[in-house]
């Protein structure tokens, strides 16, 4: 077992690389939350264990300690993971420890370089599963709301619990919402004539969510797209206000719903004016295709030539 990301996320996650029966396979290993229990929370300070002081200055001190809680084993697991099985290059590559670039995705760029990235990933079957949980073949007791399908044309959608979310902490809730209609890969695809669109998909992904979980309110979530997203297919995250914000919201990766609505409406054209004509800052990590089949080709040229006028 190769340990292929060192502990992150202040120390609550790691990824290892291993094997199942000869086929590499990604464990990704996360502490699980506090239960939510009075009575078993009540239980720490009376339970605490190997306490250890760390420090002390004027009115605050530092310690670590083993909780010492019992309980059932589904009440207190400590551990959430997932299993990626059998994984890809592509897996272990995004998942490996590696240095991270801030790049500028001109339209010129996005247009001779990334919609054609964009294009093979889908003809090479990448999104297979998604057409299968939209179809409804696979992951449907995953799926914890969806309108019927074909009924809504456009605005036909379902919504399943991110990877990352263990199910049942609403603090920590991070649902993903997947649009039924095909035409839109990213938000690049985004033109002011999709805004009504995207009004309307935004209220019924709030409306299901609180539906399905009626002790969150509208105004405890909040909507974003990621670019670059991990897969080719428009889908939106939805998640609590109070989850904290990892890499995955970070800058550099997550644009909330309503700034994108913002922008596009208040851009000069008609209707079909778009975000495929801006530029776009982003991260990506050293070891994604994109950085080195596009953006470290660019640089190593444009100081190439940079090099070339200076002689």
């Amino acid at each position: 077992m190769l340990i292929i990301t060192p502990p992150d996320d202040g120390g609550r996650r790691s990824c290892l690389l291993g094997a199942i029966s000869s086929q590499p396979a990604i464990l990704i290993l996360e502490r699980a939350p506090f239960p939510s229990s009075t009575e078993h929370l009540s239980q720490i300070t009376s339970n605490l264990s190997a306490l250890k002081n760390l420090g002390a200055n004027d009115i605050y001190f530092w310690y670590l300690a083993n909780n010492g809680l019992t309980a059932s084993a589904e009440e207190l697991a400590d551990l959430k993971i997932n299993l990626i099985y059998p994984c890809t290059e592509q897996h272990i590559k995004k998942y490996s420890q590696q240095k991270l670039r801030m790049v500028t995705e001109t339209a010129e760029i996005y247009k001779e370089k990334i919609r054609p990235y964009m294009l093979q990933k889908r003809e090479e079957g990448r999104l297979n599963w998604v057409w299968n949980i939209i179809d409804g073949k696979t992951e449907v007791e995953d799926v914890i709301f969806r309108t019927p399908k074909g009924r809504d044309g456009d605005e036909g959608f379902l919504l399943l619990p991110d990877l990352n979310w263990d199910r049942k902490t609403i603090e920590a809730l991070h649902l993903l919402g997947l649009v039924e209609r095909m035409d839109i890969w990213s938000l690049r695809d985004l033109k002011k004539k999709h805004v009504p669109w995207l009004r309307h998909m935004r209220i019924k992904l709030i409306e299901a969510t609180t539906k399905t979980y009626p002790e969150l309110e509208e105004d405890q979530l909040k909507l974003y797209v990621h670019y670059q997203p991990t897969y080719y297919h428009f889908h939106i995250h939805i998640v609590h206000v109070q989850l904290e914000a990892g890499a995955t919201q970070a800058v550099g990766k997550a644009i909330g719903l309503e700034t994108l609505m913002e922008q596009l409406e208040y851009m000069e054209g008609d209707g079909e004016t778009g975000l495929d004509k801006v530029d776009l800052h982003y991260t990506l990590g050293e070891a994604s295709e994109l950085w080195t089949e596009v953006f470290l080709p660019l640089k190593r040229d444009i100081a190439s030539r940079s090099q070339g006028q200076d002689h």
